[in-house]
């Protein structure tokens, strides 16, 4: 199967070091670039590709306003969308992710995990650059309030299912999910796909989202 990819980045050097490195893996195709926000919301309308690169600051319409339109669109729901950013702890990423952001990648990452990042996604999981996952979570959980949201579809899960619900909301992959609960990660991989259907979540990243929400993760 091969994976469609637009980029989405005001920069043209970027623009072109993501397309050398897209068109050279067998199974990435590059459907289309946009150097603004409301250009890639017209590529992304019209290509409808399986993910998009999205740069977080661009002209015009910005990266999360993109994906706001993006990920209201239920034409679009297959559309995976991974914001990249030049900031490790970048003000928005936060809301990127509350908006249906599957995960963000620091630009500079190293081009095997930017390739990595767009085959997760494209397989619905969600990616945050792991330099700086735990220290994302940890300022996303500062400005949770004091006063859990309620879920009322959490009542919808299964013991087991929380429990690996609060390990997603820590950042914990599948796999490490897996090996703190002793059982396989094809297990592991089931409940969480469960939780998101329970709890309509876009992507893992929102899982992540509503379990801090929920004060499921201290």
């Amino acid at each position: 199967m091969t994976i469609r990819v637009a980029v989405a980045d005001d920069q043209a050097l970027v623009r072109m070091g993501l397309r050398v490195l897209i068109e050279a893996e067998d199974d990435l195709e590059l459907a289309g670039e946009a150097a603004d926000g409301a250009e890639a919301v017209r590529l992304v309308r019209r290509a409808r590709p399986d993910v998009v690169l999205m740069d977080v600051r661009m002209p015009v319409l910005d990266g999360i306003g993109a994906l706001r339109e993006i990920a209201a669109d239920d034409a679009l729901a297959d559309t995976r969308v991974v914001m990249l950013t030049t900031f490790e702890l970048d003000e928005y990423v936060f809301d990127a992710l509350r908006a249906g952001a599957a995960g963000f990648l620091i630009k500079d990452s190293e081009p095997p995990e930017l390739l990595r990042a767009v085959r997760l996604a494209a397989a619905g999981e969600s990616l945050l650059s792991p330099s700086v996952t735990r220290r994302v979570i940890a300022a996303f959980t500062s400005r949770i309030p004091a006063a859990p949201r309620t879920f009322p579809e959490l009542a919808l899960l299964t013991e087991r299912e929380r429990e690996v619900l609060a390990l997603v909301g820590e950042g914990l992959s599948n796999e490490e999910i897996a090996q703190r609960l002793v059982v396989s990660p094809a297990t592991a991989r089931t409940h969480v796909s469960r939780s998101m259907v329970k709890l309509r979540a876009r992507d893992r990243a929102q899982l992540v989202v509503i379990a801090y929400q929920a004060g499921m993760v201290r």
